[in-house]
């Protein structure tokens, strides 16, 4: 009977260890995904003339951006493909394995936000933010992204 009791406890513990780096890599990609919608979903379809250009729209995502960038750190502390097996998630290993140039992309990001705001007014001072903005995520994502199929 003790025997089980160990077992099962030993079992629940370890389920309950992959369930938190689950909630971990849906975390990361939660936080990837809101930046992709205020990036891609709005600024870059108002870029394209895809939707019509709104000033609050354009600075509520810039203000989205601004504030999920500051994020990536922490939320990317944890690499949740250590402990879960067969995990299906698009960050690469490498964010983990070179964490400390991983963290190093992340102020050029800051940095292009903080300087196109207050600066958008139109279309083109738009799609100027845009590229600067979406340079300085590539930096990351083609180190640290892996092309998903």
């Amino acid at each position: 009977m003790k025997r089980t009791i160990v077992v099962m406890g030993t079992l629940l513990l370890g389920a309950g260890a992959v369930m938190a780096q689950q909630e971990i890599a849906v975390q990361q990609d939660n936080l990837m995904r809101a930046q992709a919608k205020a990036m891609y979903g709005v600024i870059l379809k108002m870029t394209k003339g895809d939707i019509p250009y709104d000033q609050k729209a354009a600075d509520q995502a810039l203000a989205e951006l601004e504030e999920s960038v500051a994020k990536i750190a922490k939320t990317f502390d944890i690499n949740p493909k250590q402990d879960v097996v067969n995990a299906t998630y698009g960050s690469s290993p490498k964010v983990w394995q070179n964490k400390a140039d991983f963290d190093s992309k992340i102020p050029p990001v800051q940095k292009a936000l903080a300087d196109v705001k207050g600066k958008i007014k139109d279309v083109a001072t738009l799609k100027a933010a845009y590229t600067t903005i979406n340079d300085r995520c590539n930096d990351c994502h083609e180190t640290y992204r892996l092309k998903l199929k």
